[in-house]
This record gives C-alpha cells, structure tokens and sequence, in this order.
C-alpha cells in the first residue's frame, strides 16, 4: 500500500519571524506534491508564516481541555484559529520534562481530533529501557493508552517513533533497528484495526538529518520524519523533504 510521505519540522523553543520567511521561501520553491510538510514552530511563530509555500503548520503541544482557567497553555481551537492543523502529542520531552502520563497525552490526543487537527503521537523508550529489552514493551504501553478504548482515532493520527536515546544526541538507530520497531509498530496497530494499521503514516525522529534520511526512508515502514534540529536549517530540510519522495514506496 502506498502511503504519501510526511515530514514534520520541530523547532521546539527556537525560531524568529525572520526563519519562518525564510523556510517558507525555501519551501515554496520545492516540488512538494509527492509528500505532506508539516512546520510545526513555537506557537507564538504561527501567524509569521505566509500560506505560499504549499505545506501545512502545527502545534508543539496542546491542553487537554478546550478552554478555561489554565494559564499558559494553548487549546486545539486556539491552534487551529493560529493557522494550526496538526499538533505533536506526547514528545518525549513533554513526557520528562513536564511529567505527562500516558493518560495525559491519550486525553490531549482526543481533544486534537475533536477540534479536527491531526495529530502526531509521539512514542519511544529510553537507553535504560532499550538495554533492558524493553522497548517493545514501552511502546505497546503508550499505544494502548491511546488507542485501546478508541481504536477510531488511529485513522486520524500520525505516529512518530522517537527513541529517546537518539534525540538532539547526534545518534539516531540504524535503519535496520528503526524499521524493526516501526513493523511492531503497525503490528501492534493492526490489533485495533487492521486496515488502518496499515494507512497509518509512521515516522522516525531521532536525529534526523540530510545525511541519514535517504537510508531510513527506504525501509518499507517508515514513511517520513519528525525532524528536530535540522529542520532549523531550511536548506537541509529542503534535502530531506526531496530525499523522502526518491525513497517513496508502492
């Protein structure tokens, strides 16, 4: 089954109005109608880009609520109205660094689709989990936390893969490791729904980069990337977006 290819840009807390014009710039000049982009920059960045670069905006993180007494945070409307229609869910740096369980980011995840923003689930282990052959195990947990009781948002949702071990380290899994754990993956999902098990785009971020991509994007479940640093680097992600249609799969 062909799967149209997705690359997804996390700035995380960097940027400036002067990188969105010139990611728009760059991509408004590439052939993108073989894959989907996804420029996803801090919140405060979104109304910065113009709509003539041919790819879609996204959200960081979202509330689990829609509205309310929540200081700082941001709704899935309030994305949406910004421009938004994708969000991350669940990045490993949510998880540690502001302590969202599996039940925060099913919550979260269910409010996305509710509003009609996609999201990208992000799921992973960390080197401690990886060493005690644990990874699987992990992953089942996160997915089921989302997908168990609402096996419906599976066709409305990307997942992304991000081994926590390989993020902004420099290191990212071989191909062979990438794909072996994206084909659990969707085994994992066809429990829930065969079908869409298989529709489902899954991505790789780990340290993703121009010089790795074109291997990772040949494996036949990896179907694109969540970028992090290099996506600060419009020429580079340029190059990945172009790699990921030349890896395209039937």
């Amino acid at each position: 089954m062909q799967r149209t290819p997705l690359i997804a840009a996390n700035w995380k807390m960097n940027g400036s109005a002067a990188l969105a014009e010139q990611m728009t710039a760059t991509l408004a000049g590439l052939p993108l109608d073989k894959v989907s982009v996804v420029v996803c920059p801090p919140a405060t960045l979104l109304a910065r880009f113009s709509n003539k670069g041919g790819f879609a905006l996204g959200g960081q993180t979202l509330s689990h609520e829609s509205s309310g007494a929540y200081t700082g945070e941001i709704s899935a409307e309030l994305l949406q109205e910004a421009g938004a229609s994708y969000v991350i869910v669940g990045h490993s740096e949510r998880r540690t660094l502001n302590f969202e369980s599996d039940a925060l980011v099913a919550a979260k995840l269910t409010q996305a689709v509710a509003a009609g923003l996609t999201p990208i689930l992000c799921v992973g282990e960390s080197l401690q989990q990886r060493r005690q052959e644990k990874t699987q195990q992990v992953i089942a947990q996160q997915l089921d936390a989302v997908y168990a009781s609402q096996p419906e948002l599976l066709l409305k949702s990307v997942i992304a893969y991000e081994p926590i071990w390989a993020i902004g380290t420099g290191e990212s899994a071989t191909p062979q490791q990438a794909q072996a754990t994206h084909a659990f993956i969707r085994q994992h999902l066809a429990q829930y729904d065969a079908q869409a098990a298989e529709t489902v785009k899954l991505l790789y971020g780990g340290s993703v980069n121009a010089d790795n991509c074109a291997a990772l994007f040949q494996q036949a479940d990896i179907d694109g990337a969540l970028v992090g640093g290099a996506s600060l680097k419009p020429a580079e992600f340029a190059q990945i977006c172009l790699a990921v249609t030349k890896g395209a799969k039937e």
